[in-house]
C-alpha cells in the first residue's frame, strides 16, 4: 500500500505544480496591474508605475517567464508576493485560509456522511416512497446551482426573522465582533448554518446518488448471500459487508466532489458576506490582482490534492487489493 500510495502523491504533486503553473500564466497574461494606477489624478508618472510593479513583481513590461521565475522562487520559499497594494500576500492568506477551511470541512464531512448514508436507505427501500422522495429531491437539487440555493436561503432566513420579530438565522457575515466568549462561540455556529447547509446540500445530493447505485449493486452480489445464509442479521449483512464495498466506488469521486465544493464555497462566501478564499479570488480578479489569483489557484490545488490523497487512503483501507499490491 505505501508503494500505490507513494505513487499516487508523486503525479497529484506534478499535477498541483501543472495546475499552478498555469493559473499563474492565465492570470498574469490576462490581469492588468497597471490600470490600476492609471488614469488618477494627479498623474503618477510612468517610472514611478514601472518601479512599483517591478517591486510587486507584476510589471508587464517584464517578459512573463521571468515573472514566473520570480514567483516561483518565492514560492519554494514561502514567499507568495505582494498585492497591487503592496500588502503582503501571506498575511491575506493566513486570515482568509481559516475562514474558507471552516466552511469546507464542515461542508465535506455533513456533505459525504449524510449523503452515503442517505443513499444507503435508498437502496434499502429500492422502489419504496422514500426512495422515490428522494431519487427526485436529489435531482432537483443538483439542478439548482449554487449561488441560486444561498440566495434562496438567504431570502427564507430574512422571511423568517422577520416573521419571528428577532432575528434566528443570521445570514451575512462570519461573527459579531462586538460579542465574546460562549456568546461569539454560539454566535458564530449560528453564521456557519445557512453557508454550510448551502455547500452541504450538493453534496448529500451527488453522493446519495452515486451511494444509492452502488449499494444496489453490491446487494445482489453472491457474498451477501452468503453472508445471510451463514446466519448473520440483514443489518450485520448491509453494514459489514455490503456497505463497506459499496464505499470504495464512491471514495474514488471524493477529490472531485471536493473540487466542486470549492466552486461552490465561493459563490457562497460572496452571498453570505464570508471573507475567504473564494471571495478573494473574484476581488482579485476585478483588482487586477496577479499574485492573488495565483495565491488562491495554488491553494485550490492543494485542496484537491489533499482530498486525492484522502480518496485514495479511505480506497486503500476498504479495498483489500489495494492494500496487498
Amino acid at each position: 500500500m505505501g508503494a500505490y500510495l507513494l505513487k499516487r502523491l508523486v503525479s497529484n504533486v506534478l499535477l498541483v505544480a501543472i495546475a499552478a503553473s498555469m493559473a499563474y500564466f492565465l492570470a498574469a497574461t490576462s490581469l492588468e496591474p497597471r490600470a490600476k494606477y492609471e488614469g488618477r489624478q494627479p498623474p503618477v508618472a510612468e517610472a514611478v508605475v514601472d518601479a512599483t510593479l517591478d517591486d510587486y513583481n507584476l510589471n508587464d513590461k517584464t517578459p512573463v517567464f521571468e515573472r514566473y521565475v520570480t514567483w516561483v522562487s518565492g514560492i519554494v520559499q514561502g514567499d507568495f508576493g505582494k498585492t497591487w497594494q503592496g500588502k503582503s500576500v501571506n498575511d491575506e492568506m493566513g486570515r482568509r485560509i481559516g475562514v474558507s477551511l471552516r466552511l469546507l470541512l464542515i461542508g465535506t464531512i455533513i456533505g459525504s456522511g449524510v449523503g452515503v448514508v442517505v443513499g444507503a436507505f435508498a437502496a434499502v427501500r429500492q422502489y419504496k416512497l422514500s426512495d422515490r422522495v428522494i431519487g427526485v429531491s436529489s435531482f432537483v437539487i443538483m439542478a439548482v446551482p449554487v449561488f441560486v440555493t444561498a440566495t434562496m436561503l438567504t431570502i427564507a432566513a430574512v422571511g423568517l426573522n422577520d416573521t419571528l420579530g428577532f432575528t434566528l438565522l443570521e445570514y451575512t457575515g462570519e461573527y459579531n465582533p462586538a460579542l465574546s466568549g460562549w456568546d461569539q462561540f454560539a454566535n458564530r455556529l449560528n453564521h456557519l448554518i445557512l453557508p454550510t447547509i448551502s455547500l452541504s446540500l450538493g453534496q448529500i445530493a451527488f453522493y446519495s446518488r452515486i451511494q444509492r447505485n452502488m449499494m444496489l449493486d453490491v446487494l445482489g452480489q453472491d457474498f451477501v448471500r452468503t453472508a445471510r445464509a451463514k446466519g448473520l442479521s440483514r443489518r450485520t449483512a448491509l453494514f459489514k459487508h455490503a456497505l463497506r464495498t459499496a464505499l470504495v466506488p464512491a471514495a474514488t469521486y471524493f477529490a472531485f466532489a471536493f473540487g466542486t465544493l470549492l466552486t461552490g464555497a465561493t459563490f457562497t462566501e460572496k452571498i453570505f458576506g464570508w471573507h475567504g478564499m473564494g471571495a478573494w479570488l473574484v476581488d482579485s480578479i476585478q483588482q487586477n490582482d496577479t499574485n492573488s489569483v495565483a495565491a488562491v489557484s495554488l491553494f485550490a490545488a492543494v485542496c484537491v490534492l489533499v482530498a486525492g490523497l484522502l480518496s485514495d487512503l479511505a480506497v486503500a483501507a476498504l479495498d483489500p487489493r489495494v492494500r496487498v499490491s
